[in-house]
């Protein structure tokens, strides 16, 4: 089971789902949660932006290639969370990555719909989603499944939610 939660709410998943790994993201400088020993964590630190611009860092193939690596020790016994800031556009878009590395080949459209379904106000991030799909050898089929469930309804913060 993969959890998505905003940093406000992350104890809070801790505490209801007890996870076994943890994959936070967060800009550079910014607040990180706290996680209890025992929780295997990832922490990766890049600006939720698609493109370059200026002095923002954004995703890498290297954070990528980690955050894939980091998943495939996870043994799925337990859930594994993914948090970010609001939850609303890297954090789903590394769960849907995640999902799409553990289903394989064939999924990226009925696992963006499972997206949509579970968070509808969720945006992945397009370019973090395009590197996760070359890595994935999805010939784009990962960017098109996201590209159609669209941009998510308008909000501020996301909500904790579940994929698969």
């Amino acid at each position: 089971m993969i959890i998505v939660a905003p940093l406000h709410e992350v104890g809070e998943a801790i505490r209801i789902w007890r996870p076994s790994h943890l994959i936070g993201l967060a800009s550079p400088g910014a607040e990180l949660a706290d996680v209890p020993d025992g929780v295997e964590r990832l922490q990766l630190t890049f600006h939720d932006i698609v493109e370059p611009q200026g002095d923002l860092q954004p995703v890498t193939e290297a954070d990528v290639a980690a955050l894939l690596d980091f998943a495939r020790s996870w043994s799925g016994t337990a859930p594994l969370l993914v948090q970010c800031w609001a939850g609303v556009s890297r954090s789903p878009a590394v769960a849907y990555a995640v999902a799409c590395a553990i289903r394989g080949g064939g999924e990226e459209v009925a696992l963006a719909d499972a997206l949509r379904s579970a968070a509808p106000f969720a945006t992945p991030n397009r370019r973090l989603v395009a590197l996760a799909d070359a890595a994935l050898d999805r010939q784009g089929r990962m960017v098109e499944a996201v590209a159609a469930i669209g941009r998510g309804a308008e909000t501020s913060t996301g909500a904790t939610f579940r994929l698969l």
